[in-house]
């Protein structure tokens, strides 16, 4: 009977013991949970937003993720454990064997890794000096523009533009200027204007800013460092973008990340269908530099508190109601869109920071209007319906006969545009868009460049069919993708140089930089075949020599 008894007690102790470690092991990952939290980001949500959320939370909301719906849950990656750290240690994954060096690097943080990267840049650059520089020194990347007369500039200064901080009453507009840098007039003089104002200014007929105009690299710099005072939601678009304003009045366009770098477009996704990528915002922005184009507003990428920056700023009631705090206990939002917009593509920080691609305003439709053109080679978008030209071999001789591609520079501009895209594998260029003041002589601007650069293991052909059905193209483009092409100046390189000044660096992973030199061989190989079809002055238009932009004929005095 005594040993009975003592073996129940044992029993009895034995079942605490397990219980008791049960308990430790359970708490234990919540403690260290909440001190890595404490140090690892420098701001953490704090009780309010977590209780706000919770109360604000639906039931059900939080309780995890759908699994139904299997089309959307393919293209869901926001719902990856990984998919918006701050830092890109998934950018540093390569297929294969890696060297103890390059798992060093992996332990390093995301500030240790950019520094590291910035500091091999510069090492480089001081050893073989920098291509990006001897580009830009080219004399094909030096050609000046014909004499700017008032119809050449989008804004007078002394009449369209006017910017008198006094009357904003705000004094904290981070003027660009000093005290008593004021005209006779009490407004401000041009030169003392925010950056984001003297862009405007600057856009012109032939370009929206000029080669080396220093105003750029300062307003990409405002568009990182600057504080949010407002955040709204963009209207129309199939995916949430978010209007964000600053404290010197300027206003850019947030594409908050969706996707990692390495991430490829599913090879059963329609165009249509696909994420818009903030990492190709900015790298698009960087390849039409290089290309000497110069049609992209200037884009940056941040990193952007979705507590202090979106949450607390905003005063757009539908957006702020889509705030929760996911099971992983981060900060998520999915405002309002025609796709993409559920808690099941819900955009989640870690916990609250979120990475996303600024890109600068251009200036109000009130006070320059812009006319937007429809894409002669736009795609159906449709599963099964193809367009027109995708069955009439013979499309281009319609298009040349249609206003305004029967005359001018415009059609030029557009394989200009074609060249662009299938570098980037962007299938989505349905519409374009020109500044109204300049009439059918003007350039075309490239926006909305975010489905660019999905797959880098496939090159989407049908991109190049209006190049190889009209068969043209400036002389200084042709010129340009050559010399592009050389070793010395090879695209990739260049594309790896100019990204790294980013604060997001890395933005592409090197099988994206690759494929853009394969991609710029398919295009000479193309235009080889039509100079040996039509022959050379058939196919490449001169427009070196002309004394106006891109025609023969003088710009209008």
């Amino acid at each position: 009977m005594i040993l009975f008894r003592k073996f129940r007690v044992l029993i009895l102790m034995v079942f605490l013991i397990a219980c008791s470690m049960h308990i430790m092991i359970d708490l234990l990952p919540k403690l260290e949970r909440r001190s890595s939290s404490a140090c690892s980001c420098s701001h953490t949500p704090s009780e309010e937003p977590q209780n706000w959320a919770k109360h604000r939370a639906k039931p059900g909301s939080e309780s995890g993720w759908p699994n139904k719906h299997t089309l959307r849950i393919l293209q869901d990656f926001s719902n990856e454990p990984n998919s918006n750290l701050s830092s890109h240690s998934l950018e540093k994954i390569i297929v294969g064997e890696r060297s103890e060096a390059l798992k060093r690097f992996e332990q390093l943080t995301g500030d240790e890794k950019r520094h590291t990267a910035r500091d091999s840049v510069l090492k480089n650059a001081a050893v073989k000096g920098s291509r990006l520089s001897a580009l830009f020194e080219h004399p094909l990347y030096t050609r000046p523009l014909p004499s700017l007369t008032d119809e050449d500039t989008l804004f007078n200064v002394n009449t369209d533009i006017r910017f008198d901080p006094k009357a904003a009453e705000n004094p904290e507009w981070n003027g660009e200027g000093k005290d008593g840098d004021y005209a006779p007039t009490g407004e401000m003089s041009s030169d003392s204007y925010p950056n984001w104002l003297r862009f405007h200014i600057g856009i012109n007929r032939y370009e929206l800013y000029s080669r080396h105009n220093p105003v750029i690299d300062a307003m990409l710099k405002d568009l990182v460092s600057q504080r949010i005072t407002s955040v709204a939601m963009k209207s129309g678009g199939t995916q949430l973008k978010l209007i964000m304003t600053f404290q010197n009045y300027g206003q850019a366009l947030f594409k908050p990340m969706k996707q990692t770098r390495e991430q490829e477009t599913p090879p059963d996704f329609f165009y249509f269908s696909d994420f818009e990528r903030h990492n190709a915002e900015i790298a698009a922005y960087h390849l039409d530099r290089i290309l000497d184009f110069r049609r992209v507003p200037p884009v940056t990428g941040r990193l952007v508190n979705m507590t202090k920056e979106i949450r607390d700023v905003t005063r757009d009631k539908k957006l702020w109601r889509t705030f929760f705090i996911s099971p992983a206990n981060n900060i998520c939002f999915y405002g309002e869109c025609s796709y993409y917009c559920s808690t099941e593509h819900a955009l989640c920080g870690k916990p609250d920071q979120i990475e996303g691609s600024l890109a600068a305003f251009l200036p109000d439709l009130a006070l320059a209007k812009r006319r937007t053109w429809r894409n002669p080679w736009r795609r159906s978008y449709h599963k099964r319906k193809k367009a027109e030209w995708e069955v009439d071999p013979d499309y281009c001789e319609e298009v040349k006969q249609t206003p305004p591609y029967d005359s001018g520079t415009r059609l030029l501009d557009i394989m200009d545009m074609t060249i662009f895209d299938f570098l980037m594998g962007n299938m989505d260029r349905h519409h374009y868009e020109t500044f109204e003041k300049f009439g059918n002589e003007t350039f075309i601007i490239h926006l909305d460049n975010g489905r660019g650069f999905g797959k880098h293991s496939h090159d989407e052909l049908s991109i190049l069919v209006p190049l190889s059905q009209c068969c043209r193209m400036k002389k200084s483009t042709h010129l340009r993708l050559q010399l592009l092409a050389k070793e010395e100046f090879k695209l990739s390189a260049l594309m790896e140089e100019s990204l790294r000044t980013d604060t997001l660096s890395p933005i592409l992973i090197r099988p994206h930089l690759e494929a853009m030199d394969r991609r710029l061989r398919l295009v000479l190989q193309v235009l080889a075949d039509c100079i040996e079809k039509e022959g050379y002055s058939n196919v490449v238009e001169e427009d070196l020599l002309a004394e106006g932009w891109n025609t023969g004929t003088p710009p209008q005095r």
